[in-house]
């Protein structure tokens, strides 16, 4: 079998059962070391439920994916233009979105949509492109990857997506990874950095990711990796929330003359300062 994305030569690595009844085999590219299923005659069987009963993350990854998608945008894209889910789902995502004032749109051929009712991507007529194209928990679902993808760019040049990397130890069966969701069967496509920046090359754009499970492609340089200027922004943020308990704690809780020794500690290595600082960063 060839792999899906570089074309290289990709050999059986382990078999696994999928929907409890199907005994189908696994291969990982010599080259990129993507993994990807045989082909999957199941698909239909298991996508009788879109949304499958037991992804019990559903609710809280998206509430996970909101704050950090709403920072990227606004922080490395026009936050005035349009944005589009891409497999969206319910549309909570784009709910969500659109709460916190962002013109979001849900596309999604095949699952119903309760939370964004009237902002379909058929609900628009104007046709030009979306600022920002959102696809979380999608890449691993793609039969063909090479051809969802540019599918995606032709909705927006900038694709903000989480798909979870392969385990840096090597996998000796399908059971060393649950993201194989054998139970479902859903999962077809498995991405390591290296995979995902042939995927870059092949579309002539720019990768950054958090090494973890979030990742963008877009046709423009950033200034910076977003995702390392995220985890700066949340560790100034947690080291702002620490030192104002702290201060609060020794205005409100302690004796008087405890109270003034402290404070004056305090004001001496001027954390006050200190804080001000951290939120001007």
């Amino acid at each position: 079998m060839n792999c899906k994305l570089c074309q290289s030569v990709s050999n059986k690595i382990f078999s696994g059962k999928i929907l409890n009844k199907y005994e189908i085999d696994y291969f990982q590219c010599q080259h990129c070391s993507f993994i990807q299923a045989e082909e999957a005659f199941w698909l239909e069987e298991s996508y009788s439920s879109v949304i499958a009963i037991t992804d019990v993350g559903l609710v809280s990854r998206n509430l996970s994916f909101q704050n950090i998608s709403f920072w990227i945008i606004k922080k490395y894209f026009d936050y005035k233009g349009k944005f589009i889910d891409f497999a969206g789902g319910y549309g909570l995502f784009v709910r969500l979105m659109r709460d916190k004032g962002l013109n979001f749109f849900r596309q999604d051929l095949y699952c119903e949509n309760i939370f964004a009712q009237y902002f379909d991507v058929t609900n628009q007529t104007c046709k030009e492109k979306f600022e920002v194209l959102t696809a979380f928990e999608v890449f691993e679902h793609l039969s063909n990857p090479i051809e969802e993808i540019e599918k995606m760019f032709e909705y927006s040049n900038n694709i903000l997506f989480s798909t979870e990397l392969q385990p840096r130890t090597k996998m000796q069966s399908v059971n060393d990874w649950r993201y194989f969701a054998l139970e479902t069967g859903q999962h077809i496509s498995f991405y390591n950095i290296k995979s995902l920046e042939i995927i870059a090359e092949k579309f002539n754009c720019y990768f950054y990711s958090n090494a973890a499970n979030l990742h963008i492609l877009t046709k423009y340089e950033l200034p910076t990796n977003p995702f390392e200027e995220w985890e700066k922004f949340n560790k100034k943020t947690f080291l702002v929330k620490i030192l104002y308990k702290l201060i609060r704690y020794i205005e409100n809780m302690m004796g008087k003359e405890k109270k003034e020794f402290y404070l004056e500690s305090l004001r001496d290595k001027d954390y006050y300062a200190v804080i001000e600082k951290i939120k001007e960063m």
